[in-house]
């Protein structure tokens, strides 16, 4: 941080505002700053853009609101308060659960992570980012259930090795949405172990497996097959960023391949569908 640097205070005089009202402008998102040695310190950069662009109430009628910038920049800053306003923000504004996750949480963390891989962000940086967003989805998974009785049981996991949690919750959570009961086991699990949870699953309807490492497609090919090994008929589904398309899928010994919760919901009702076709 160079001397040119300011206080929460000074930005605020500069904008011509109250304190607490720039206060919000970073909690909101709306306006970038870190926290340093318990301050909150502000660019002249960082209030130029603000005036440019950002001087106004959230947003106005009829535009839309970069909610995933604004979640990105405090999940970046460490700032868990300021990311949990964000999204308090956004769903007041009329964002549903599931556009939480696929239009705000899942963009700012694919966003960090090619900031990463660029080098522009510290590993640190991306793990606390990762686990602010885990605790968003703890905070919001209750919301997702819905009332009545559940469609079936899905069971979802990442092979062995994959230790990417993110992808996994929110599918979990999505698939709730959608009305399914969902056995969520996490990740980096053994093939034995899932094989032993289906056997132990009478009724489950579908296994999701998400696998976002290439380095764990054997571990997934796996699981499938441990899977097949107790319960011939089960719908086998994988996702993830390394599975590439259906044959894919298939070549590693699922059924096929999702790349939304809506995609693997309609693969569950089809399958579901022509199991009730077949003779008893």
């Amino acid at each position: 941080m160079s001397e040119s640097v300011l206080t929460l205070q000074e930005a605020a005089d500069q904008l011509g505002v109250h304190y607490m009202t720039a206060y919000r402008y970073v909690r909101l998102g709306l306006m970038d700053a870190d926290k340093i040695g318990g301050t909150w310190k502000v660019t002249p950069d960082a209030v130029a853009a603000f005036q440019a662009g950002s001087v106004r109430s959230p947003v106005a009628p009829g535009e839309r609101a970069p909610w995933s910038e604004r979640l990105e920049s405090r999940l970046v800053a460490g700032d868990s308060r300021g990311a949990w306003g964000v999204i308090e923000s956004a769903m007041s504004a009329g964002k549903e659960l599931d556009q939480v996750y696929l239009e705000m949480l899942t963009p700012a963390m694919v966003s960090i992570g090619e900031r990463w891989s660029a080098g522009e962000l510290d590993i640190a940086i991306e793990h606390r980012a990762s686990g602010m967003a885990m605790r968003i989805i703890g905070q919001l998974g209750h919301r997702f259930v819905r009332r009545g009785r559940p469609r079936g049981t899905v069971i979802t996991a990442t092979p062995a090795g994959e230790t990417h949690m993110l992808p996994l919750a929110m599918l979990s959570d999505l698939l709730r949405l959608e009305g399914w009961e969902v056995s969520d086991l996490g990740a980096d699990l053994p093939a034995t172990s899932l094989g032993l949870l289906v056997a132990d699953t009478p009724d489950a309807v579908a296994v999701g497996i998400s696998v976002s490492s290439e380095d764990c497609l054997a571990q997934l090919a796996e699981s499938c097959a441990a899977v097949r090994a107790v319960a011939p008929k089960l719908l086998i589904v994988a996702g993830g960023r390394a599975i590439r398309d259906d044959e894919h899928a298939r070549s590693l010994g699922a059924d096929g391949a999702a790349a939304s919760c809506q995609q693997m919901s309609l693969l569950i009702e089809t399958h579901l569908a022509s199991l009730q076709k077949q003779p008893v």
